[in-house]
């Protein structure tokens, strides 16, 4: 029988138990991500790309969204992890740049906007009571 044919051969992983922890954790936290994206578009999907400024929020919503739950899923089963881990990079990489950057350094980063939001009581912040103009209504640090 070849190798690949059996069924123990595809079962086994040269990788330390650790590796496989933190695979299984960082696939699930982007497959849970994109099914919410899915599931309340509002406030995970659509809603909340037109709030930050991303083109076409409704169709990237929902290309982002498959594509966490695809990638999501090859990390979790160790099939494609390499070229998996692509594609979440990018989404990782723009999700940074679109909502923490701006947070951090108060001012607009490129075509991505902060705006006030309902998370904001009487001109603060309700957290942590920065001023609004530290806060952006797309984050979840307000």
């Amino acid at each position: 029988m070849p190798e690949l044919a059996k069924p123990s051969r595809w079962a086994q992983t040269r990788a330390p138990a650790a590796v496989i922890l933190i695979r299984l954790m960082v696939g699930l936290v982007f497959f849970e991500e994109g099914i919410q994206k899915f599931l309340f578009p509002a406030v995970q999907g659509a809603g909340r790309f037109a709030r930050i400024g991303i083109p076409a929020p409704v169709a990237t919503a929902y290309f982002v969204g498959a594509v966490e739950i695809v990638c999501g899923a090859l990390i979790v089963i160790g099939l494609f992890t390499r070229l998996a881990a692509i594609p979440l990079l990018i989404d990782i990489s723009v999700a940074i740049a679109s909502t923490k950057v701006p947070i951090c350094s108060a001012t607009d980063t490129g075509a991505f906007t902060c705006r006030n939001s309902a998370a904001t009581v009487r001109g603060r912040c309700s957290r942590r009571r920065a001023p609004i103009s530290r806060c952006c209504s797309a984050c979840c640090s307000c």
